[in-house]
């Protein structure tokens, strides 16, 4: 099991291309994601693949949001044995609703599906996203901007 002690009580273990050079020119890739009660694999995206993903143990809810100008969001409740689709580039999360641990294994269509975790490119990024900008972007005051990027 992967170390779920963090502060998304998650761990995401991938084989892609960069850890399993024999992928190279496949187009596939896995995940094995441990989750902690609670956890989250927070909202994210892969600009190179869709996942399909299986739950092993536990119970998830899962979702992604469509593209704008709708950014309609769509939620299932998996159990175990359930699969669900995240279409490529669409953020995406999941979240552990059990009261053990849960695994699931995600496979993608690509050597190297890539990975943006939303909150950490956006507050987290170097150098620094403009305060002024994010505080606009997310109708926030900047203080409220300063103490989110403090995290990442």
């Amino acid at each position: 099991m992967g170390n779920t002690s963090n502060d998304v009580g998650s761990n995401v273990t991938a084989v892609t291309v960069a850890e399993l050079a024999g992928l190279n020119t496949l187009g596939i890739s896995l995940a094995r994601i441990d989750f902690a009660p609670g956890g989250i694999n927070p909202p994210h995206t892969h600009p190179r693949a869709t996942e399909v993903l299986t739950v092993i143990e536990g119970s998830l809810l899962v979702g992604f949001v469509t593209s704008n100008p709708d950014n309609r969001l769509f939620t299932k409740m998996l159990e175990k044995g359930d699969v669900f689709v995240f279409p490529q580039g669409l953020i995406h999360f999941q979240k552990n609703v059990g009261y053990g641990h849960a695994l699931a294994v995600a496979g993608l269509n690509s050597q190297n599906p890539g990975v943006i975790t939303i909150a950490n490119a956006v507050f987290g990024s170097n150098p620094d996203i403009a305060e002024d900008i994010l505080a606009k972007a997310f109708q926030v005051d900047i203080k409220v901007v300063r103490q989110i990027q403090s995290k990442f």
